[in-house]
């Protein structure tokens, strides 16, 4: 039962116990030429309005002069969004649901946001550590607490956003084994609230990829 429930989000479950399932990270890859060639459609129209919607934002909390920058989080967003739609495809591996990938994600942008700021702005990264109107005899616990916030913000990004994806995908799995055990009645009250969670879980796939691109800009944003 447990090998069953869980067997979604197993990465060798390949040829010959090869990770293969990883590969669907990349699957967004493929299309990127058709949009140099193709005729814009409906859904790169829409997508580009999204692209623009985002690079406004990201561009507030970047400041004009590092709005370039925002090609980074807003590649971050796409590549998180894809792969959590993807994840809810039936039979399809959710690679946003591991730590491996989530962690990988968060711990090479929290690790080259602190090299920058301690680097080139090392008197503001110490200014940071201690808050505005803070008494002198609570200054040096607030600069551990401030320290232990910034060290543990690698994972906090890597496990809000698989714990969200492993906890929508273990609900749909649960109500949907007890499909064969129930009347005609409970099994259209059953498949209703299925496609609800499922709605809500596309709600939650995009809410967790802003929330992850938006607190990476604002992270990167605290360096400058």
């Amino acid at each position: 039962m447990m090998s069953n429930l869980f067997s979604s989000f197993d990465p060798s479950s390949g040829i010959l116990n090869i990770p293969l399932n990883w590969m669907s990270t990349l699957l967004g890859v493929m299309f990127f030429p058709y949009t140099l060639w193709a005729m814009p459609s409906r859904w790169t129209l829409a997508w580009s309005s999204v692209i623009n919607t985002l690079h406004k934002e990201f561009k507030i909390l970047l400041g004009p002069k590092n709005s370039t920058g925002t090609i980074l989080f807003i590649s971050l967003f796409s590549l998180i969004v894809f792969n959590n739609f993807l994840g809810l495809l039936p039979y399809v591996f959710t690679s946003t649901s591991h730590l491996s990938m989530t962690l990988s994600l968060a711990l090479p942008l929290w690790v080259s946001f602190m090299v920058f700021g301690w680097v080139n702005h090392t008197q503001h990264m110490l200014a940071h550590l201690v808050p505005m109107s803070t008494p002198g005899p609570l200054m040096p616990f607030m600069v551990l607490i401030e320290m232990v916030s910034n060290l543990i913000r690698p994972g906090t990004l890597a496990v809000r956003l698989a714990a969200n994806m492993i906890a929508g995908h273990l609900l749909l799995t649960l109500l949907g084994n007890t499909g064969p055990s129930l009347s005609i009645s409970l099994l259209s009250i059953l498949i209703f609230s299925q496609i609800l969670l499922l709605l809500l879980e596309s709600a939650v796939a995009v809410i967790q990829s802003y929330v992850f691109a938006v607190l990476s800009t604002l992270y990167a944003s605290e360096t400058n």
